[in-house]
């Protein structure tokens, strides 16, 4: 904490030094919209009251700990609805005259939440849905994206196993949309990275209970006989976004292979045994102020509200466009405990970013992997690049 500390002070200590300070109120809002959904497979993965309203609060507190020493000062307003109450929910944060909006929400509300604030002049960053048509030709002028993209997820862990040399896939996926358009990205991801899919198959979702004290006995006997009679394969790549049946791949496959995707091996944005580059002052202070372990909705959070923060600061404006303009600057970085500072790419406002690959308990690398290049950052090797992003919302 200290060390943090004096780290955000030098830094405000740098920017005074060169530019006269003012005063700045910022109000920002989260808005979280609560859907009903399953209970997941494990009561580990139970969601807490305050998931992504903790990194919000986090966030606060660090860009006040910098607003102290330049008068500016910063408060969010978190906000909960379900979907049907979503548009109230936001006229009435638009009505208090907040402008700078994180919202976490499904694609589909997303765009129509996105498209309301814009009326207003506001800026919304998605800190939740991964789809890849919101970054590309559905994108919008005034929304930035702090969550991995389903194309990220699926570019690190491709290239994972391309280093392993582990090119021969199965590809395993729910039958669910979510769990489609993440095959998707799999399929995008072989191709661009010289991998071979040898064999899909789908693994359909008959709903029902999925938690009876004979679910792990009736999965035992399905799932192998479900495995049975594939090609030679290196790696099983599940696509299960909906938490299905993937979780349970690993022990009761056939032919015993690793897992990777939404099983075994995973994409992550953070995870509570994240120690490196710093992050254990980062995940004491979560945990001081939240009483639990941080969750990727609060790191997505917290990474959009920094990034306003860091505007406020190095820019002297709190005006939603001024915000923008200045993130997806050159002039723009942030360090985020992932290995590298993070950026904005300028032609879809997707936040670029290392990619964590987590087996539940540790890191086990961080893509993009070594021998990966770019012509510009290797982190341009995961999800939608320049040349194949169909935006022209940032033109």
């Amino acid at each position: 904490m200290r060390n943090i500390a004096l780290t955000l002070l030098a830094s405000a200590l740098l920017f005074l030094s060169v530019t006269p300070s003012f005063a700045i109120d910022v109000r920002a809002a989260v808005l979280r919209v609560d859907y009903q959904t399953l209970l997941p497979l494990s009561r580990y993965d139970l969601k807490p009251d305050d998931l992504g309203f903790a990194g919000a609060a986090l966030a606060d507190q660090d860009n006040n700990t910098t607003g102290s020493f330049m008068g500016h000062t910063y408060e969010t307003l978190q906000v909960s609805a379900p979907p049907e109450e979503a548009d109230a929910a936001l006229d009435r944060i638009l009505g208090e005259g907040i402008r700078l909006i994180v919202i976490l929400a499904r694609a589909e509300d997303l765009l129509r939440l996105t498209d309301r604030a814009a009326e207003e002049g506001a800026l919304v960053f998605n800190a939740q849905a991964p789809d890849m048509a919101i970054r590309d030709d559905a994108c919008r002028a005034n929304l930035l994206h702090t969550t991995y993209s389903y194309g990220m997820q699926a570019d690190a862990v491709a290239q994972f196993a391309v280093w392993k040399k582990w090119t021969d896939w199965v590809l395993v996926h729910g039958s669910n949309p979510p769990d489609v358009a993440l095959a998707d990205a799999f399929r995008r991801a072989a191709r661009k990275f010289g991998a071979r899919i040898v064999e899909e198959r789908e693994f359909e979702d008959t709903g029902g209970s999925r938690r009876t004290d004979s679910g792990h006995v009736m999965v035992q006997r399905q799932l192998p006989v479900f495995m049975q009679d594939l090609p030679d394969h290196d790696v099983i790549i599940a696509a299960d976004e909906t938490k299905y049946f993937a979780e349970y791949l690993p022990f009761h496959l056939w032919t015993p292979r690793p897992t990777l995707g939404s099983a075994g091996l995973r994409p992550i944005e953070i995870h509570g045994g994240h120690e490196a580059f710093g992050a254990t002052q980062f995940q004491n202070r979560f945990e001081a102020l939240s009483e639990r372990y941080i969750q990727p909705l609060d790191y997505s959070t917290w990474i959009a509200l920094r990034a306003v923060g860091e505007a406020v600061t190095r820019a002297s404006t709190a005006d939603p466009m001024g915000v923008r303009d200045y993130v997806i600057s050159d002039q723009f970085e942030l360090a985020a405990f992932a290995g590298s500072k993070v950026t904005f790419r300028d032609w879809n406002g997707q936040l670029r970013t290392p990619v964590m690959l987590y087996d539940g308990r540790l890191t086990v690398s961080i893509s993009p992997q070594d021998g990966f290049l770019h012509q510009t950052s290797p982190l341009d090797t995961m999800g939608l690049d320049r040349p194949e992003s169909q935006c022209t919302a940032f033109n």
